[in-house]
């Protein structure tokens, strides 16, 4: 194990936490608590400091609000550097917000269920860290209760997105289909972005008018699920995030397995399941493309683009061994090569992939992080290793950064580290890689 790559991720997420018991991903461009950040987080500080996960995964989930929403950012302190801020998301509007912290009013992807399940298998003391399990679990099941009543208008076991910040994967090129079917008002705004960080690597002004759009008809409607299901133009079955949630229902499963008792969220849950992983393998399959695909419910067509969330359900177990052959061809295929690093955050053969872009192209940190464990379950080890020692390289010969050219033909004098530098994931999950 490189010994000073490790003592370099410690210091990165030591640096970022906060007084108030959360990490920052990155000072000055993310200046408050994220929802996914936190949780992969919390299995870097399960390493090295137990104290500091638990805090950080308590602190995420007592943002939770009335009805079981997690919201995607917590804002616990006053800070102008990032915009949209508290004032414009109003997520008081809601009746059943959270009163104690002020919030945005969507979410992120559903990584709390497997967080408590890392936390648990990297813990040393397993009592301690199911005692400390016990206290959080049930907020995460509500969360769970949450999308499945409030977010699967087919009762389908599939759940929707109503903004693309809610995916995770902000700017994807896969999203371009749905802003041409929208003419939103140009935004007189400030971005705080684009002080920290080129704006060649960062969402366009135009994309920004139609973030913000989208997050005025929710507001408009006091962020009630209904209405946001009846008139949001942005509304999509993710593989990624259902991917997620399907990965921590079975996380839920275990725990309350290993906890005891609970034999009715058990029940729930195993239902959700079965539902869920037979929906997504029927719909979100595309056998041409040899991949999981996007869903556009508002437009009803599937949106055909391969991106790193085509293959996140490896991570939850969800295609059959004939469809893990496929997927995987189709990952050597299209993002493969001698001359790139595994694995691009879309499709490097389509003409929308901008290998600098933030998920235009580039590699993430935590989608390697889920590839690698998920290509590890179904016995592509090869594969499986390769993604891994390329995350690890690239933080190796660059440093802790938000995202990476998946280019290995740079010239010398550009660098491939892109976003915010110190960013808390990329050192978390990197301490997971040398760990695991």
């Amino acid at each position: 194990m490189n010994t000073a790559l490790y003592e370099r991720a410690i210091k990165v997420l030591d640096s970022n936490y906060q007084k108030g018991g959360f990490t920052i991903p990155s000072a000055g461009l993310y200046p408050f608590q994220w929802k996914w950040d936190s949780g992969f987080i919390a299995i870097g500080f399960a390493h090295y400091d137990v104290k500091k996960a638990k805090t950080e995964m308590t602190t995420l989930l007592d943002s939770q609000w009335g009805n079981g929403f997690i919201p995607h950012i917590i804002f616990h302190t006053e800070n102008d550097s990032y915009f949209p801020g508290a004032d414009f998301h109003q997520s008081e509007l809601h009746p059943l917000s959270s009163k104690k912290y002020r919030s945005t009013g969507m979410t992120q992807p559903p990584v709390s269920g497997f967080v408590l399940q890392e936390m648990y298998r990297i813990a040393k003391d397993k009592e301690d860290m199911l005692n400390f399990i016990k206290t959080q679990i049930d907020k995460v099941y509500d969360n769970h209760v949450y999308f499945y009543e409030n977010r699967d208008p087919h009762n389908e076991g599939l759940v929707y997105i109503y903004h693309n910040w809610e995916s995770g994967t902000d700017n994807s090129p896969v999203w371009d289909d749905i802003w041409d079917t929208m003419n939103p008002p140009e935004y007189n705004f400030v971005r705080k972005d684009t002080t920290h960080v080129d704006a060649s690597q960062r969402p366009s002004q135009r994309e920004y008018d139609h973030y913000l759009y989208i997050i005025d008809i929710a507001k408009q409607n006091n962020y009630d699920d209904a209405k946001i299901a009846e008139l949001s133009p942005f509304l999509v079955q993710d593989p990624l995030f259902n991917s997620m949630l399907i990965k921590s229902n079975q996380a839920l499963i275990d725990l309350y397995g290993l906890i005891g008792g609970n034999e009715d969220k058990v029940k729930t849950l195993l239902k959700w399941q079965s539902k869920s992983i037979k929906s997504f393998n029927k719909k979100l399959f595309d056998t041409e493309l040899g991949a999981y695909v996007h869903y556009d419910l508002r437009n009803e067509k599937a949106l055909r683009y391969i991106t790193s969330s085509s293959f996140s359900p490896f991570f939850a177990n969800i295609p059959s061994a004939e469809r893990a052959k496929v997927l995987v061809q189709t990952m050597i295929d299209k993002f493969g090569g001698d001359d790139k690093y595994l694995c691009a955050s879309y499709d490097p053969t389509d003409e929308r992939f901008n290998p600098k872009k933030y998920w235009r192209g580039p590699i993430w940190i935590n989608m390697n992080w889920m590839l690698y464990l998920g290509l590890r379950n179904y016995g592509f080890t090869d594969l499986a290793s390769q993604i891994k020692e390329d995350s690890i390289e690239l933080v190796e010969r660059y440093g802790f950064y938000e995202y990476f050219d998946c280019r290995k033909d740079n010239t010398e004098y550009e660098p491939v580290g892109y976003g915010g530098n110190n960013f808390s994931w990329t050192a978390a999950l990197i301490i997971d890689f040398m760990k695991n």
